[in-house]
């Protein structure tokens, strides 16, 4: 294989889709696989649709998502500049290339002009072709003093490509979808300059992919049908085309139809990697980073969407995954997008990370919301509540970690406090404050002998013990917590539970 290098090619038109960083993913993995080169190239050629901020914040999402470029704006390149608005001169060259060759010309024909013909076509569609430039106002049916009239009176015009006048099938090979076939005649004369002298999306794509030396162009299933003018155009320019390998959609959750902002908004779900904040109306949409989730998590979740490894694994880092990853194990069709399932994808990466890993973080949530637990509290913390959340927010929402609860399901009260319930939880609040060494194996080893000198089952003592704790009837390990207490608040705790629950009792009689 040649040397390898791909890029990814947003346009700063607005957010960065989920859809857009699994094509950035794919895209940074097939140059890991390959020790190639990943580039990160900003087509604003669309001035009119250019959003402000939107450029930082596909940098800053792929920055999260720890898809850095190897070539790019940020860090340079030998074959920059990296934004299309800057590389005018090249291809106003390339368009001249084609006119000189008689493979483009110049189209005269209003908006307005257009506008009148598609209207006249329906039902039927109107197109700019083969079969109809003949008959319209540009550079092939108006004589030469009259173009050079036009231009010298400042008529606005575009430059279109010459399809073929002959049909032919344009066949390429796609790196996942095999041979792809597309008859010339169904092709349009595409627009390649406009008129405000900007080239268009398919112009520049060429040129730049060309010129940077692109080896493979991984790009979404939408850019399929783009694909025989590009070829078409390589042909034109007397260039090698590029291998195509076209990535295929995310779809909603219902599996109908690609996903899209409405279903996010819909579902309750983000489909941005981070929040998004319109410049111009200043809504918020939620991203996948402020809703807690790692980005080891959401990087996983989206490689799963439209690749699998051959086997059962879904559980792979970034860098696992690199070593892998093939076009050849893409799917051709879409890959239908589950809201739980991308919280498993969390929940599995938050574990699988361990606890010492999330210390700091979990201290700083701590802080922010007023809790003073120093590193090793946090290690505590997290050894017991890591397998029972999903994020990390969550521990901090379990406020019988932090204080004595004021709230006891009372429902469980009256099921499993018995009469004599009270009166064993007295006599072990003695047991434990004899234990000097107030760790989880002491409270754990004090408390079974307690059960077995007393001839009573786990059942009668350890769910109340962990009602009067905590409030409710489940948990982590109630000998981990009460070392996590210590035994003053373990016994304060244990007696002012005794005491609100003989209230809840007394009230329900």
């Amino acid at each position: 294989m040649t040397d390898v290098r791909v890029r990814f090619a947003p346009s700063p038109t607005g957010p960065l889709h989920m859809g857009g960083v699994r094509t950035a993913l794919y895209n940074w993995l097939f140059a890991r696989a390959h020790g190639g080169t990943f580039i990160l190239r900003i087509e604003d050629t669309d001035q009119g649709r250019f959003v402000e901020g939107a450029e930082a914040y596909i940098e800053e999402a792929l920055a999260w998502c720890g898809l850095s470029p190897d070539e790019g704006v940020r860090p340079g390149g030998e074959f920059g500049p990296y934004r299309q608005s800057e590389r005018s001169a090249m291809y106003r060259e390339a368009v001249q290339e084609l006119l000189d060759k008689g493979l483009a010309y110049e189209a005269f024909d209003t908006p307005e002009e257009l506008d009148a013909l598609r209207k006249a076509a329906e039902p039927d569609v109107f197109q700019y072709d083969a079969a109809t430039r003949g008959q319209l106002r540009n550079s092939l049916t108006l004589g030469a003093e009259e173009v050079a009239a036009l231009k010298a009176s400042g008529a606005p015009y575009a430059v279109r490509f010459k399809t073929p006048d002959a049909a032919e099938e344009v066949r390429f090979e796609d790196a996942i979808r095999g041979s792809v076939g597309f008859q010339s005649s169904v092709l349009d004369d595409k627009v390649l300059m406009k008129a405000d002298g900007l080239p268009t999306y398919h112009l520049a794509n060429v040129v730049d992919d060309h010129h940077m030396r692109i080896s493979h162009v991984i790009r979404g299933e939408e850019w399929l049908p783009s694909a025989p003018l590009h070829v078409l155009l390589y042909r034109a320019f007397g260039w090698d085309h590029p291998v195509f390998a076209h990535l295929p959609l995310i779809l909603k959750p219902t599996g109908n139809g690609k996903l899209s902002k409405r279903d996010g908004d819909a579902g309750g779900f983000p489909v941005f990697p981070t929040n998004w904040t319109d410049p111009k109306s200043g809504d918020t949409w939620p991203g996948y980073r402020e809703q807690g989730y790692a980005p080891e998590a959401f990087v996983n979740m989206l490689l799963m969407l439209g690749w699998n490894p051959g086997d059962e694994r879904e559980l792979f880092t970034a860098e696992e995954a690199a070593k892998e990853f093939s076009l050849e194990r893409v799917v051709k069709s879409g890959a239908r997008f589950n809201p739980d399932k991308a919280k498993w994808f969390q929940e599995q990466h938050l574990r699988n990370a361990g606890s010492e890993a999330h210390v700091n973080a979990l201290g700083g949530l701590a802080q922010a919301k007023g809790v003073s637990w120093d590193a090793a509290q946090c290690k505590d913390v997290l050894d017991m509540m890591l397998e029972r959340v999903a994020f990390l927010p969550e521990i901090l929402d379990t406020g019988w970690l932090t204080a004595a609860p004021t709230e006891f399901n009372a429902k469980l009260v009256r099921k499993k406090w018995k009469d004599e319930t009270s009166g064993y939880l007295n006599d072990l609040a003695q047991v434990l404050e004899g234990v000097a060494e107030f760790t989880s194996e002491n409270v754990e080893a004090e408390f079974k002998d307690f059960l077995e000198a007393r001839e009573l089952g786990f059942g009668q003592v350890l769910l109340p013990f962990r009602i009067a704790l905590t409030g409710e009837g489940g948990g982590p390990s109630m000998f981990d917590f009460a070392a996590f207490l210590g035994k003053e608040e373990t016994l304060a705790r244990l007696a002012q539970g005794i005491e609100v629950v003989e209230a809840i009792r007394a009230a329900g009689e």
